[in-house]
């Protein structure tokens, strides 16, 4: 029985098309679409519970990315052949999604809702995470939850000088800009990304060009909406309010957390205990025997505290912990903190530290990659821990979450800017952040720790980098608004804006936006950048104070590397039956030796704990890929003796005959007592044979003509 699927084309500025499906996959979830665009498939399907559960008073959202192995006709590796738990490049793509999402559901809607998109065709030009919020917006455009959208995701590249919009993966290669930007028909909500050292204006260039681009998606999936006719969203009721007691909690405590707000108290724990003795003050005054709910209380206090936060910054132009709208917290740093670490570095501004390491690995230590879309290796890690101490909690240790996980990938992208070319590094990098105090900006710290702790490693970074957060709080009515440098924790869940800026003294590197207002001005933005460019600036000649340049060499305890390239046809060689060679080399030397093949050529890198290690072993290696070359002298090691002369080995694996009459000036009747079997001797490569490639040694070229050496 056929189906009778409805599909909406849109067309990209560059007249490639993307098309969404509805009506014939998944029809028993609230909303499903398949977005398509070449070969690349996304099945997305959202369902949520009708009522809301007792005691909730948030919004329960998951979304769920995860890329299906048959989509590219793969079998995953590991034990279990199987999709697993969520890779971290997939809980990455969640999280795009999420946070465009998420600030669009109503704010009084309480029913868990999941979100799951599915990636079921691959095609390897056409990238899934550009697609995937337009198909999470989409299945929620044809189903009857409320939603405040619809919204939409699309990748921006500057490719050759040319913005582009989700540009095929073999041209990304070749981008300076890279972001994915979010945005609803009116206003941009989300963006991420990473570019190299571009300027600000350029960067909201791009911002702009991909808004433009969603706009036109935005418009499709309403004429979606219209005809599948779901237009009309369901009724629910998920919250009781008691507006009298609401106002009695106002006029009660907003004067008082003003004032707690205004103190402008650097410490986060003794305004904390301020706010909550506003509370605990009003809720006594109630009397022992009240009938108010006290989480309605708490929650209706909640929201005079943000206002009275918000208004004092507004009003007062200052902030929470005292300082300017664009002051930064006082920074110490220390590198060299861990002595037996290959580079460290521990990162303090204000109540947020990071301690990181680097550590320098081999190729062994490299990352393996199996995704349903790429195979390969990744030799730059970089992990962000966030215990619970670091806040003065007590919480189990699960492994990283999704916020680590997503704060650790900003820091990776903007890093790896400056990093040297793939080439000129043979090591493996491994950055660890470890949060010891957070309020606010941790992910920032990592960057501003890993910059330095890379630095104390020795590694070449082209430019030192810095990162910084900034906050936004505004008025609509008034037209008021307050851009805020490096926020606390507080100023971010009260704020308007998250916006994480990271760069080099020559542009940003990487950036990580997330605004919950709607319609954010130009004007607005280009302060926020502005203010940003400015504090990375201070930052940076803060970190400067500790260390302005990468360490001339490695730590003493780091392994030293080198790479060797040899023709292709030696790599047999160096090899030997069954690993033999490279095995033995390997044992007398204590280095290690890894080889590969690359464009035609072997790659030999070596990587030894000392320099006596790495000497002898490129010694070695240098010996078996070496050409003979005919005038050249050597120092052999007689192998085995004939009547007619020896044959000596005058390099690792090649001999050559040294003939009776080349041993000495003077003729020589006989071989006896003239060499011995293991007895060194200077030789001159004096000819190869074209056809047979054996080579003829002499003795008596290498000796002076008037020398008599004596017999033997």
């Amino acid at each position: 029985m056929s189906q009778n699927a409805i599909t909406k084309t849109i067309s990209l500025p560059d007249g490639r098309e993307i098309t969404i499906e509805t009506g014939k996959l998944a029809k028993q979830a609230d909303g499903s679409v398949v977005v398509r665009m070449g070969n690349t498939m996304l099945l997305a399907a959202v369902v949520s519970n009708k009522e809301a559960r007792e005691g909730v008073d948030f919004m329960p959202l998951s979304v769920d990315y995860q890329e299906k192995f048959a989509s590219s006709g793969k079998i995953p590796g590991g034990f279990l052949k199987r999709e697993a738990r969520l890779s971290d490049y997939e809980v990455l793509i969640s999280r795009l999604v999420d946070r465009v999402l998420r600030p669009l559901f109503p704010e009084d809607y309480h029913a868990e809702t999941q979100v799951t998109i599915n990636m079921i065709s691959a095609d390897k030009e056409v990238l899934p995470d550009a697609l995937a919020a337009l198909a999470a917006s989409a299945a929620l455009a044809v189903s009857d939850i409320p939603f405040n959208g619809p919204i939409s995701e699309v990748r921006v590249a500057r490719i050759d000088g040319q913005l582009v919009i989700n540009p095929l993966a073999s041209d990304l290669l070749r981008a300076d800009i890279d972001m994915i930007v979010g945005a609803s028909y009116d206003s941009v909500s989300m963006v991420e990304g990473e570019m190299n050292e571009v300027s600000e204006e350029e960067m909201l260039e791009a911002i702009a060009f991909a808004h433009e681009a969603i706009k036109v998606q935005c418009r499709a999936q309403l004429e979606l909406s219209e005809m599948v006719g779901k237009l009309e969203k369901r009724t629910y009721s998920h919250e009781t309010h008691d507006e009298v007691l609401r106002q009695k909690v106002y006029d009660a405590t907003y004067s008082k957390a003003y004032l707690v707000a205004k103190k402008g108290n650097a410490n986060k724990a003794e305004r904390k205990e301020g706010f909550a003795a506003v509370l605990a003050e009003f809720v006594e005054s109630l009397g022992p025997d009240h009938e108010f709910d006290l989480n309605l209380i708490k929650t209706y206090y909640h929201d005079v505290e943000k206002e009275a936060v918000r208004n004092m910054i507004l009003n007062d132009r200052t902030r929470l912990d005292g300082r300017q709208l664009n002051e930064i917290r006082p920074i110490w740093s220390e590198v060299n903190y861990l002595p037996a670490t290959h580079g460290s570095a521990v990162f303090t501004r204000g109540e947020t530290q990071s301690l990181t390491t680097v550590t320098l690995g081999t190729k062994l230590d490299e990352q393996m990659i199996d995704s349903a879309m790429t195979s390969g290796y990744n030799k730059f890690l970089l992990h962000y821990n966030f215990p619970a101490f670091s806040t003065g909690e007590v919480k189990p240790n699960r492994g990283p979450g999704r916020r680590e996980i997503g704060h650790g990938n900003l820091a990776l992208r903007a890093l790896k800017k400056v990093l040297p070319a793939e080439g000129d590094n043979p090591y493996t990098i491994r950055i660890v952040s470890d949060i010891l105090e957070s309020n606010g900006s941790s992910s920032m710290a990592t960057v501003c720790a890993g910059s330095l702790a890379l630095m104390d490693a020795g590694v070449p970074i082209k430019n030192a980098v810095s990162g910084i957060a900034m906050g936004l709080i505004t008025d609509e009515k008034t037209g008021k608004f307050a851009v805020l440098s490096d926020i606390l924790g507080d100023e971010d869940h009260l704020g308007d804006m998250d916006f994480k800026v990271t760069g080099t003294k020559n542009g940003i590197t990487a950036c990580q936006m997330d605004i919950k207002v709607k319609g954010l001005s130009h004007e607005v933005m280009t302060q926020a950048l502005a203010q940003a460019r400015e504090g990375r600036a201070h930052i940076l000649n803060e970190m400067n104070k500790t260390l302005a340049a990468p360490n001339p060499d490695y730590k003493p305890h780091t392994p030293r590397s080198f790479n060797i390239v040899i023709d292709k046809e030696f790599i047999g060689a160096v090899i030997g039956p069954g690993g033999k060679v490279i095995q033995q080399i390997q044992k007398d030397t204590g280095a290690t030796i890894i080889i590969e093949e690359k464009n035609e050529k072997g790659h030999v890198n070596i990587f030894a704990s000392n320099q006596t290690a790495m000497d002898d072993a490129i010694s070695k290696i240098k010996g078996i890929v070496a050409q003979p070359e005919i005038g050249d002298m050597y120092i052999g090691k007689v192998k085995s003796i004939q009547p007619y002369g020896a044959f000596v080995e005058f390099m690792p694996g090649k001999d050559g005959l040294l003939h009776i009459s080349e041993i000495k000036h003077e003729r020589l009747e006989t071989m006896d007592g003239v060499l011995e079997i293991g007895e060194e001797v200077k030789v001159k490569l004096i000819d190869i044979d074209k056809k047979t490639g054996k080579f003829k040694l002499s003795r008596k070229a290498a000796l002076p003509k008037t020398e008599t050496p004596n017999q033997g």
